[in-house]
């Protein structure tokens, strides 16, 4: 069994082809994920990338997704350090590489922006490697 965590993006990926993610992966994120893939899935809408329906449908793929999510003490210490050690504003993200120091084998990312960074602290995967 590999362990993973998905970031927003991620997430939003997988539901817009409907992935369908091996039984043998567990899938993690921060209790943020849910809000921060709503608030993506709106800025699409508002855009006009995608329409409302289309973004209802993608909600519902990840509803149904089995994602444990967590977000305890020890992982927003873990974030604040994290968080400190790279010299970034905020610790949203750093969410994401706690989560994934504590719970998971790879943070699954397909940004340059996200994988550069979070390879200082955990291992990173893509999402084809997740749905290999």
């Amino acid at each position: 069994m590999t362990r993973f965590v998905i970031e927003p993006r991620v997430a939003i990926a997988l539901a817009a082809v409907d992935a369908h993610v091996p039984r043998q992966h567990k899938l993690f994120a921060p209790t943020l994920l849910r809000s921060q893939v709503l608030a993506l899935l709106f800025a699409e809408v508002q855009s006009g990338r995608v329409t409302r329906k289309e973004a209802s449908r993608r909600l519902d793929y990840l509803r149904a997704l089995q994602v444990r999510l967590l977000g305890d003490r020890v992982l927003q210490r873990v974030a604040w350090e994290i968080a400190l050690e790279l010299g970034w504003q905020d610790t949203f993200v750093a969410e994401y590489l706690a989560l994934t120091r504590l719970q998971a084998d790879a943070l699954v990312t397909d940004t340059r922006e996200l994988a550069d960074p979070a390879r200082k602290v955990v291992a990173v995967a893509s999402m084809s490697e997740l749905l290999a």
